[in-house]
């Protein structure tokens, strides 16, 4: 079997948002996402090295936004229904307390209705670059204002910004959260 893989509902059979909430939870061991058209994403686990280098990203917005106390910082785990009704859950996230607000506590414990500000995808063993680049440009469509995918097999990362050309940034160099993560910045050679 070829991973990822991709399950096509017809459009009549369309599973509701409480539906596919429900499908998630039947299936904790895979991580699921699905697109604005009701395409099901299933995706393995990664390997425990994809692992730490999520984790190593994670903890450094972390460690900015513990300081900062502007927003929240998600992991894979967790859901973003998109305006687009897409439902992601990017490696790491970050939402700023703005758009959390009109979330209520109820919507939290489930994919939430909020687009995040910021967000990274790392390229892992099991990754077909060309979705994870669409999915990127589907991240901006939806108000994401920075997103990273970073790729550890070329050592790069590929920043994406709304009406800008994307910009590659060698992990010897610092990356910055422009004006979504204000004051942040990482060199990622020294991360990963």
């Amino acid at each position: 079997m070829n991973w990822p893989l991709n399950l096509v509902l017809e459009r009549d059979d369309r599973l509701s948002d409480a539906e596919f909430f429900e499908f998630c939870q039947l299936n904790p061991k895979l991580r699921i996402e699905r697109d604005e058209t009701g395409q099901i994403f299933i995706d393995m686990p990664t390997g425990l090295e994809t692992s730490f280098k999520n984790f190593e990203l994670g903890l450094e917005i972390g460690l900015w936004n513990r300081k900062k106390k502007s927003g929240r910082v998600s992991d894979s785990n967790g859901g973003f229904t998109l305006p687009d009704t897409s439902v992601r859950a990017p490696d790491v996230a970050w939402t700023s307390n703005e758009r959390l607000a009109d979330v209520s506590t109820d919507e939290l414990k489930k994919f939430a209705p909020v687009c995040p500000d910021f967000v990274i995808e790392l390229l892992s063993e099991s990754d077909n670059l060309p979705p994870l680049q669409k999915k990127m440009e589907k991240y901006l469509e939806n108000g994401v204002r920075l997103a990273w995918l970073v790729d550890p097999f070329l050592k790069q990362t590929t920043v994406y910004r709304p009406d800008e050309p994307t910009q590659t940034v060698p992990f010897a160099d610092a990356l910055t959260g422009h004006d979504v993560l204000t004051g942040f910045s990482v060199t990622l050679s020294e991360l990963l």
